[in-house]
């Protein structure tokens, strides 16, 4: 497969007598790109090589400049100075049949099917037919694609279609191989089998720069470029970035339902840089030169345990960028108070979807009380966009029930949808329309009007820093934006229920904590959310989850509960996920 491997040494050194740039595949020097009517370039004097053999990770923060980046390296685009070399040739005059590029976006044909594009990207790339059965026999028994090739590539989920595009982008083994995020949407399994595979191509020489949002994949690479505001804040391997904070991150023990107000007031502090939840506990990143603080200053119980706990590439990387949001969230501070009840907020009473033959979703069934967080976790295809569709009223169950806020969506269908607010797993806003537009489109939707209209609209911009782009197209802004409208749009009748469908799929760690900072606070003022997420550390946030696997519920319970069923003491929720995957895999087989 590929082109066979230099003799390259595996550590970050190159031969005596060559520089990195000399063993590169592909490389930039002092590389700047402007686009108009934006005040600070793109990029911006960036410099650094891809070395056959090795997986060079690309992170950064939203608008750092990834994807400008990789369309240079691609070709597509020109630098405004410096230089962008691929092959030794200038990257606009190279072989592009030997480059393997999967945009950001999707960027498939989504009126072809499966094997259409497949076909079609053969021919693009030059594939001979007497090598076209082989290659595609290895793609679909990969990416799991083989049931589907005669689907329409519109009609596939958002996992397979960037499985498509993997496919597409590896259909001829390249030798250099550009992947603008190609985990976005994916669930832990299939992006861990994505990651071998990409990994495999590297091992037989081919280099590859993968762009993520995931840093447990960028944990996982040879070297790291960090990107910010168009800038390299560092290159090099990823557990020496790690090592700059050694000893300086602890878990907290907070058992209850105390967490989040102690997560609150521990990121107000400004000794704490970073924290998250995990499970009946706390992670937190202690700021440089700073003592660890104690049980008491986190208004904690004397004697409350405080332990040392491994840091990660993603505490290095969010201490690099001067530390994550405060743990006040502005949004919940100006939430109205949803009132006390006995009542659940959200039940699903076996619900079922079937689509001709096909069980979307079978006999799913869980209640969620009021201020609590409750998540749907589960593999691409799994039935868990479709449980949420049926809970809002967009698809009606073949059978069984579901009431949202004390709404039957049988009978009061229209009353539960303005009891809830909405959020899409693919953006779902009118991109053609202005970011002003959209936010006054949705408050009328959501029956504002007059001052009150006017007053939600004004806070909104305010908390999710959306003045910059008011008055442009919502379609053209940087992802972590359009995930600022959408969250924004759904919360602007302050319902006492959110629907979020995988609210942070593909935006950075700085803006995932953002988001749960207001997800927290509206959780305190006694908002019930219902989540879907591929990020299995957020699946931490959750007060209780639900494992959909093949249309049906495999597990339920607790993210602490849920990692015990994995049978490790030290299990990752990532590690449950997959463990219950496998242990549902083998119960049917033995069936």
């Amino acid at each position: 497969m590929g082109q066979p491997a230099p003799d390259i040494p595996p550590a970050d050194i190159p031969p005596a007598g060559m520089t990195v740039a000399d063993c590169a595949v592909a490389s930039v020097q002092g590389l700047t790109k402007r686009f108009a009517g934006q005040p600070a370039p793109a990029l911006d004097a960036v410099s650094m090589a891809i070395v056959p053999g090795r997986m060079t990770g690309l992170v950064g923060p939203d608008g750092a400049g990834k994807t400008t980046l990789i369309r240079i390296l691609a070709g597509l685009i020109d630098p405004d100075a410096g230089q962008a070399r691929v092959f030794g040739r200038p990257a606009t005059d190279t072989d592009r049949s030997m480059i393997g590029y999967m945009p950001q976006r999707f960027g498939l044909y989504e009126d072809l099917t499966v094997m259409e594009n497949l076909r079609l990207y053969a021919d693009l790339r030059g594939l001979a037919p007497a090598d076209r059965a082989a290659s595609f026999d290895r793609l679909l028994d990969f990416t799991d694609l083989r049931r589907f090739t005669a689907r329409l590539a519109g009609n596939l989920s958002g996992g397979m279609k960037q499985k498509l595009g993997l496919a597409c982008a590896m259909v001829r083994a390249p030798r250099l191989l550009l992947l603008d995020e190609p985990g976005v949407g994916v669930d832990p399994v299939s992006r861990r089998e994505l990651w071998q595979m990409v990994k495999d191509l590297a091992t037989d020489g081919i280099g590859v720069l993968w762009s993520t949002a995931y840093l447990d994949e960028a944990e996982k690479c040879d070297s790291v470029t960090l990107l910010n505001e168009g800038r390299v804040l560092y290159d090099g391997p990823p557990q020496a970035l790690t090592d700059r904070v050694r000893d300086r991150v602890v878990r907290v023990a907070v058992p209850g339902a105390g967490r989040r107000v102690t997560l609150q007031h521990a990121l107000d502090d400004p000794a704490i840089l970073d924290g998250t939840v995990q499970g009946d506990a706390l992670r937190l990143m202690v700021a440089a030169d700073a003592p660890v603080p104690s049980a008491a200053a986190l208004g904690l119980a004397p004697g409350s345990l405080i332990e040392p706990a491994r840091p990660r590439f993603e505490d290095a990387f969010i201490d690099l960028l001067g530390g994550g949001p405060s743990g006040t969230s502005q949004l919940a501070q100006n939430y109205r108070q949803i009132p006390e009840s006995d009542a659940p907020a959200i039940v699903a009473d076996r619900l079922t979807r079937r689509f001709g033959e096909f069980t979307a979703a079978d006999h799913v069934s869980f209640t969620v009380p009021r201020g609590q967080i409750f998540g749907l976790l589960g593999p691409n295809g799994a039935g868990k966009s479709t449980t949420f569709k049926m809970l809002c009223g967009l698809l009606t169950p073949s059978e069984g029930t579901g009431a949202v806020a004390g709404f039957d969506l049988r009978r009061a269908k229209a009353d539960a949808r303005q009891s809830l607010g909405y959020m899409a797993q693919k953006f779902s806003l009118y991109g053609d329309l202005s970011v002003r537009q959209n936010l006054n489109f949705f408050a009328g939707t959501y029956g504002l009007r007059g001052a009150a209209a006017r007053d939600a609209i004004d806070r909104a911009i305010a908390v999710f820093h959306l003045d910059r782009y008011l008055n442009a197209n919502s379609g053209t802004m940087p992802l972590g934006f359009k995930q600022r409208l959408a969250l924004a749009c759904a919360v602007l009748h302050q319902p006492p229920v959110l629907f979020l469908d995988e609210p942070t799929s593909g935006v950075d760690p700085l803006v995932r904590r953002e988001f749960w900072t207001h997800i927290n606070g509206m959780v305190e003022k006694g908002v019930t959310v219902l989540v879907t997420t591929h990020f299995m550390d957020e699946a931490e946030y959750c007060d209780r989850a639900t494992l959909i696997y093949r249309a049906r519920q495999i597990a339920t319970g607790t993210p602490d509960e849920l990692k015990a069923l994995a049978g490790k003491s030290d299990a990752t929720m990532e590690d449950a996920f997959i463990a219950l995957i496998e242990a549902s895999d083998m119960q049917r087989e033995a069936a």
